[in-house]
């Protein structure tokens, strides 16, 4: 076992700057010197990017069903023995969702801190809070922290308000550069964000004088399991750039684990693939960069020279999208027969297990995209609310609205890279 200081911050519910506060308290407490590795709850792309851009280290998600329990277990571990602080980003409000924040929070111990939007509260602000954070008995209630306050009184009252055994952890006032912007998927991504950096310093800053540092936590060493050296030799190109960015750290520390050589492209403005064994789209938002895409053909082209020579291909999510033959009817890269659309409402949302041909798969859905194809499914997995995901095989092409989570299947992914 090991030991680390450790916090949860969690909410009442969605909206209340829970990502902004986990991103100002890492930076604050990074900026007393300390090596602080943060979280993300659930299968999050973009919250994690701005809790990069705070501590300054690649973050990992913490997810029981699409990562396993093994899995956060062995990350948890890890980062508290190269780290002096481990913060996580609860998903939604604490009791929400199943497995919920507050799940998460017992099962590792984790000490909770509450954000709370505190505009138009008094005193009822430390009745939120203790009732939150005495709803399961089990839970560790390390205090509450106040968001969107009218001035330096407000927070004193609210600070007054909470009992002895919860602890204060500043207050952040009503700010518009207090916040960050969204859009149909969430968050911007950190990188669009010009002044983050700044929101960030400002917000940490304002923390400082009430902050606290959380409990020390112990955690227990996972099983050991070695990662089969299946892609020895290989090398995967992967796209990254402004459409093609969703992709887990994790992923990546699987495929070097398994032995890869790992090269990056960008399908909007390179006008050549680099020389690889396999390649891997993931999703982003290719829906904003419509014109990019039709106009590269060049890329186009590699990406069908690829195709012609039998190289593995995983599309993902928007990688799928941009390897149909258009998008809101707009031309894409056309290697899968099939038209996708966005629309205004959701189409898929949740974490599963995939049964793909070459084994199970973690993974999890969260689109406003369809993809309309004659293409038979090689394989269809459901969420928990029932809404089905069906996998495409067409080719060397493994195409799907899923995002993958390697680690949790590792022979199952390279499987995704070799056939």
């Amino acid at each position: 076992m090991t030991s680390c200081r450790a916090v949860l911050v969690s909410a009442p519910a969605s909206g209340q700057g829970k990502t902004l506060i986990t991103a100002a308290l890492a930076r604050a407490w990074r900026n007393l010197g300390l090596k602080v590795q943060a979280f993300k709850c659930g299968p999050d792309f973009l919250d994690p990017m701005i809790l990069e851009v705070a501590t300054g280290r690649p973050v990992y998600n913490l997810d029981f069903t699409m990562c396993g329990e093994n899995d956060a277990e062995a990350q948890l571990y890890r980062a508290a023995q190269q780290a002096d602080l481990i913060i996580v980003e609860g998903v939604m409000g604490l009791h929400d969702g199943t497995p919920s924040s507050a799940d998460i929070a017992t099962r590792f111990d984790l000490p909770v801190v509450l954000t709370i939007d505190a505009s138009g509260m008094a005193q009822t602000f430390g009745a939120l809070a203790s009732g939150l954070l005495a709803y399961n008995p089990q839970l560790k209630s390390a205090g509450a922290l106040a968001n969107k306050v009218g001035s330096s009184g407000h927070a004193q009252l609210l600070k007054n308000s909470l009992p002895t055994h919860l602890s204060w952890f500043g207050a952040l006032q009503k700010d518009e550069n207090l916040s960050l912007p969204e859009r149909h998927l969430g968050l911007f991504r950190a990188s669009e964000i010009g002044d983050l950096e700044a929101k960030i310093e400002a917000a940490a800053n304002a923390l400082m004088p009430d902050l606290p540092l959380p409990p020390v936590v112990t955690f227990q060493a996972p099983q050991m399991q070695v990662t089969p050296k299946l892609l020895a030799n290989k090398t995967i190109a992967i796209a990254r750039d402004a459409a093609f960015c969703f992709i887990y750290q994790a992923n990546l520390d699987c495929l070097t684990d398994m032995g890869a050589t790992l090269k990056f492209f960008s399908p909007l403005h390179d006008q050549c693939l680099p020389e690889a064994d396999a390649y891997w789209l993931p999703g982003g938002y290719p829906e904003l960069h419509l014109s990019e895409i039709g106009a590269n053909i060049a890329m186009k082209n590699a990406l069908q020279a690829v195709f012609n020579a039998d190289k593995p291909i995983l599309a993902e999510c928007g990688g799928m999208m941009a390897l149909s033959a258009s998008i809101d009817d707009s031309p894409c890269f056309g290697l899968l027969v099939g038209k996708s659309k966005i629309h205004d409402r959701l189409q898929g949302l949740g974490s599963l297990n995939a049964e793909l041909p070459q084994g199970v798969l973690g993974a999890h859905t969260f689109h406003y995209g369809n993809f309309e194809t004659e293409l038979e499914p090689i394989a269809t997995a459901k969420t928990r609310f029932g809404k089905p995901e069906n996998i495409y095989r067409h080719g060397s092409i493994h195409a799907s609205f899923l995002h993958f989570y390697f680690a949790s299947n590792p022979q199952a992914a390279a499987g995704l890279f070799l056939s």
